[in-house]
């Protein structure tokens, strides 16, 4: 048996392996250790078999799920579907920081082009800058595929701004570069607005001065 703490100088008693199983999903973004606990819990009372399904799902994921060698965003296959997809218009990439945005921009079916995922926004004080992002490759796709425009998607944020302003001055010279109008309040994330805010942002797309 382990003792684990908890705010209000509380002490509960877990069985060890119950213990790991806790802090392990303390671990996940936005899981504290109350959530932590009732999902371990709510775990131990599910079937063996279901339990193992769980545990099977999550290491088939993490070992089959890679990054498309166009796009840059998740994918069981060199190429994604979206890359792959003959009907999705080749002649506008949608440039966004994170697949979690790929995926709330096709929430909206709006969109019928094509993405690029730049792997983070620049970021100096992270130490992340221009060449820790795949924004070299966005260049040589441009280059090569020569769409009428890229639109750049990517959260108000201050990182995110200069994100935008410094994609928009690399690539202005070898295409049209929009960006959408955001109807979210500065530092707002595009994974959780809804799918009407993120059309009427993509509707509402003005070209970068």
């Amino acid at each position: 048996m382990v003792k684990v703490k908890h705010s209000g100088d509380k002490t509960t008693v877990y069985a060890r392996p119950l213990a790991r199983l806790i802090e392990q999903l303390q671990r996940l973004p936005g899981v504290g250790p109350k959530s932590a606990q009732r999902l371990a819990l709510h775990i131990l009372k599910r079937p063996e078999a279901e339990v193992e399904a769980l545990a099977q799902a999550l290491i088939e994921a993490k070992k089959q799920i890679g990054l498309c060698s166009v796009c840059f965003h998740l994918s069981a296959e060199p190429v994604c579907e979206i890359c792959r997809n003959a009907n999705r218009d080749n002649n506008t990439i949608c440039v966004v920081a994170d697949p979690r945005d790929v995926i709330a921009l096709e929430k909206t079916r709006e969109y019928k082009g094509k993405y690029h995922v730049l792997g983070g926004v620049i970021s100096p004080i992270d130490g992340i800058g221009p060449e820790q992002l795949n924004i070299m490759a966005l260049q040589r796709r441009v280059n090569q595929q020569k769409p009428q425009e890229v639109i750049l998607a990517i959260s108000p944020s201050v990182e995110g701004e200069t994100t935008t302003l410094y994609i928009g001055q690399l690539l202005k010279p070898f295409t049209k570069v929009t960006r959408i109008a955001f109807g979210l309040p500065v530092g707002g994330d595009l994974e959780y607005a809804d799918e009407v805010t993120l059309a009427r942002a993509l509707e509402g797309r003005r070209e970068l001065d």
